[in-house]
């Protein structure tokens, strides 16, 4: 078997007084599980009746935690990916944690909770895979990290693998140079210091108007643009859109103002409650050396000619405006929960769409600069889909993808862990499974992470 120790003991004991809420057989398979945890996190299990040995334990996106009224879990993939495993042997385990928001410290443990709910009701399986959505990609790097001893290897998908403060980070320097150019007596915009859900929708609502009146002209559309470099907002973010030639400019910016407020405004005021304070700065942010690295100055400098503005002069705005200093014990908390080291101790397969906004695609760069300068770069392999949107992946997308995986754990080395590999396998097995639809891997390589941020 390829798993090492089962759970804590501590855990099993706690489950000992939790029983599997339903259960429609015994033993390997068939075998479908559902129940909450002492922690209040819920769980689901499917085991199929000719298992392969091999589970993913599935964990969701921010946001989507079980509550007091214990929302049922997920399992992961679609709909067509998840009958797909199923029909060829792989197990499914999902859990819901009980926490709202960034809720990775409790997703981390409820995770192991599920693992050995799993273990006592199914067996020990012989290979377990973590994977995860958005923040639930995160809880998968995560536990290759942390966790090891649970999983074999890990598919975070459309995932923040820059950790929090990376990316709120990034967010807050393309709020910083919205506010100071667009709106600078505007007291409403709160950057950060949300003291409740209701200010910071006060804020986010009197940055809407200032976003929305500013698209409106030349000058307005550049600045959007300007702060949209520093975010590294994609020039492709619309779903079911074409993407904008390499020099239409107008056409990027547009796709910049759609994803604008979702990217650069994210949630804040519940990731600093759970922190204890400010986990972001931007002290010391040189932001002429941000646009010169974001891939962006082309854009932005052709923007800013056809509206008769000076970028120089607003650039010299923003290096004399008042900086956001960080609470140290926020940032720590938010290293702990949880931003990678790169010290992977599984193999680990990412995967993201090219125009992904939530988090950037650019994350995908941090996460492997830090695997590399951990020396681990042999143990990470990333893949990526041409098409602009958040977690739209297809079920030969997911198949080919833990197919690959799997063989990686089993047989000690990547097989064609690359675009033309992974579409070529996604093409074999949508041949056979025509419901599982088509896939778009492509060869890509992300620009580099303007604000990484890795722990010691």
């Amino acid at each position: 078997m390829i798993k090492r120790a089962s759970c804590a003991a501590t855990v099993l004991a706690a489950l000992a007084l939790a029983p599997p809420a339903s259960a429609q057989a015994a033993g390997n398979g068939p075998l479908s599980l559902a129940g909450v945890h002492p922690s209040g996190a819920t769980y689901a299990i499917e085991v199929p009746r000719d298992w392969n040995g091999t589970v993913l334990s599935f964990t969701p996106g921010y946001g989507q935690g079980a509550g007091p009224e214990h929302r049922p879990a997920e399992l992961g993939g679609d709909a067509a990916s998840r009958a797909w495993l199923l029909a060829h042997g792989y197990a499914l385990a999902g859990t819901r944690p009980y926490g709202d928001g960034w809720a990775v410290e409790e997703s981390l443990r409820a995770s192991a909770e599920t693992l050995a709910t799993f273990a006592k009701a199914a067996g020990e399986p012989e290979m377990t895979l973590a994977w995860g959505a958005s923040m639930g990609g995160a809880i998968a790097a995560g536990l290759a990290e942390l966790r090891p001893d649970l999983i074999d290897g890990a598919l975070p998908y459309c995932a923040s693998v820059a950790g929090p403060v990376a990316m709120l980070n990034q967010s807050l320097d393309a709020a910083f140079a919205f506010k100071t150019l667009l709106a600078p007596g505007e007291d409403a915009i709160k950057l950060v210091h949300l003291a409740s859900a209701e200010e910071e929708a006060r804020s986010t609502a009197a940055a809407r108007e200032v976003l929305e009146a500013a698209q409106q002209t030349a000058q307005g559309r550049a600045r959007i643009a300007l702060a949209a470099a520093f975010a590294q907002v994609s020039t492709w973010s619309v779903p079911d859109t074409p993407e904008p030639a390499p020099h239409d400019w107008e056409r990027q910016q547009a796709q910049e103002y759609a994803a604008f407020m979702a990217t650069v405004f994210s949630p804040r005021h519940p990731l600093e409650q759970r922190a204890g304070g400010n986990f972001s700065w931007n002290t010391g942010v040189d932001y002429r050396k941000q646009l010169r690295e974001s891939g962006r100055e082309r854009q932005v400098r052709a923007l800013y000619e056809r509206a008769g503005l000076d970028l120089d002069a607003d650039l010299a705005a923003l290096a004399k405006a008042p900086r956001v200093a960080a609470d140290p014990e926020a940032v720590a908390y938010m290293e702990d929960y949880f931003t990678p080291r790169g010290r992977l101790g599984v193999p680990v397969l990412t995967l993201h769409e090219r125009g992904d906004n939530y988090p950037t695609v650019t994350q995908a760069r941090a996460y492997a600069d830090a695997v590399k300068r951990a020396g681990k770069g042999p143990l990470l392999r990333q893949a990526y889909v041409d098409r602009p949107g958040h977690c739209r992946y297809t079920g030969a997308e997911f198949a080919a993808a833990v197919e690959t995986l799997r063989d990686r754990v089993a047989t000690g080395h990547w097989k064609d862990a690359h675009a033309h590999g992974l579409g070529r396998l996604a093409a074999r097995l949508a041949d056979a499974d025509p419901g599982l639809g088509s896939a778009q891997f492509t060869d890509h390589r992300p620009g580099r992470f303007l604000r990484p941020h890795v722990p010691r």
